[in-house]
């Protein structure tokens, strides 16, 4: 937990030595993620997956992670805590005898 508590202080810094927070709205934040999954995705298209750059899916997933973490200090959200969250509430949504080895969706199970 320590290394993304020190990821969102580093981020925090960052951003307020460029007085950047201004721009950081929830609204924003939430856009700003989606632009950086779609630039993420963008290194895939027409592309066979081993034919992408390591180094570029690296700064894109990135982009991905520090608005996300920074989205989630705008609401003084535990990552850790809301990510095991939601990996409980999969886990009833799927459980491992109806969707092991199953793509369905949990109400086509």
């Amino acid at each position: 937990m320590k290394e993304i508590e020190e990821i969102i202080q580093e981020l925090l810094k960052f951003r307020n030595e460029r007085d950047w927070e201004q721009f950081h709205n929830p609204k924003d934040l939430a856009l700003a993620i989606n632009v950086e999954a779609g630039e993420l995705l963008e290194l895939f298209l027409w592309k066979n997956y081993d034919g992408v750059s390591k180094e570029k899916i690296k700064e894109e997933l990135a982009d991905v992670f520090a608005y996300a973490f920074l989205l989630a200090e705008k609401y003084n959200l535990n990552v850790k805590d809301i990510v095991l969250e939601k990996i409980k509430k999969n886990g009833e949504k799927y459980p491992v005898d109806k969707s092991k080895g199953n793509a369905k969706k949990y109400n086509e199970l």
